[in-house]
């Protein structure tokens, strides 16, 4: 049954959310309906019905605001992330959290992702990798069974920077994201050492090559569908770069940092956000 927020809604702002996937292969049915998961700054988070316009499920995971929520690549188990560093797991069958994670603990999740994997892949257990990354340079990889309960550290990243002066809030993001068309390889941009883009290979536990950029990223999107990697930056630029390498092409247009750029599925368009306008 519905749940009523158990808040004035004044005191609660929504810090993130994620589209539920579908099952690969599977069609919609007439009247299915679709949902989202969004966090909020109260530390719940609310899955909802598009289609019924309706809160469907609250959990409270968390003692901090939410900063990051997806779904598993089956829909089954949604992840969260808060400001504190904490990840949590959990069933929106049940509504039950089933793991806490604190590897993060004391720096805010700026990331989390799922993908498919193979079954023995990298020498794990399991049907899917994830990963989280947070403000402070740091990626974690893990590989899960969520059926069998199973959740193991697969690899710990940890990128050098220079002793910034300011607090991490006023640093550029750190992001993260699994590469769709290198399979094993994971694609990082972040405060650090060098303007870049790093591409690392799991299974060989090293970077393979670096791209360099003009200024830190403020956002990142990998193309699902082809070689690209869209990057948006704090002076109003967005690039749209080819992998491993060739020329970029860069797009004026916006009137403030590109905070968000995210591919269509299909890779045939691409969204971008910045304070006052979306193209």
């Amino acid at each position: 049954s519905p749940v009523s927020p158990s808040l004035p809604i004044s005191l609660q702002s929504c810090q993130c959310l994620a589209w539920k996937p579908r099952p690969a292969g599977v069609w919609p049915c007439p009247g299915e309906s679709q949902h989202v998961v969004a966090g909020y700054s109260d530390g719940t988070v609310r899955v909802f019905s598009v289609s019924r316009t309706e809160m469907e499920l609250k959990m409270h995971p968390h003692a901090a605001a939410l900063t990051a929520v997806t779904y598993s690549t089956d829909g089954e188990m949604i992840l969260s992330g808060g400001k504190d560093g904490i990840v949590a797991v959990s069933s929106p069958r049940t509504g039950m959290t089933i793991h806490v994670l604190a590897d993060h603990k004391g720096s805010p999740i700026t990331v989390l992702q799922c993908t498919r994997k193979q079954y023995h892949d990298f020498g794990v257990e399991g049907g899917e990798l994830w990963l989280a990354t947070s403000s402070d340079r740091r990626v974690s990889v893990w590989a899960s069974d969520w059926l069998q309960d199973k959740c193991e550290l697969l690899d710990w990243l940890s990128f050098p920077a220079p002793a910034g002066p300011e607090g991490l809030d006023s640093l550029p993001p750190s992001l993260a994201a699994f590469c769709p068309w290198e399979h094993g390889v994971l694609v990082y941009v972040g405060f650090g050492l060098q303007k870049e883009a790093l591409f690392y290979s799991l299974r060989k536990k090293q970077v393979l090559r670096k791209i360099s950029l003009p200024a830190f990223a403020t956002s990142l999107s990998l193309s699902p569908a082809a070689p690209f990697m869209a990057i948006g930056f704090g002076d109003r630029l967005l690039r749209l770069q080819p992998c491993p390498a060739g020329e970029p092409q860069d797009y004026a247009g916006h009137d403030d940092t590109v905070h968000l750029c995210r591919f269509a599925p299909s890779s045939r368009r691409l969204l971008t956000a910045s304070h006052s306008a979306v193209l």
